[in-house]
């Protein structure tokens, strides 16, 4: 897997991350809070 560092703090994380902007206001209303993060 694929890491970068992450600015100053050194800390590695994988470069496939997973992108939450549908969870807000992007693509539709927002869903249930709840639901959102039973998701994440």
């Amino acid at each position: 897997m694929i890491k970068r560092t992450l600015g100053a703090s050194g800390l590695e994380v994988s470069a496939v991350g997973l992108g939450c902007m549908g969870l807000s206001f992007a693509y539709g209303p927002a869903p249930d809070k709840q639901d959102a993060i039973k998701l994440v």
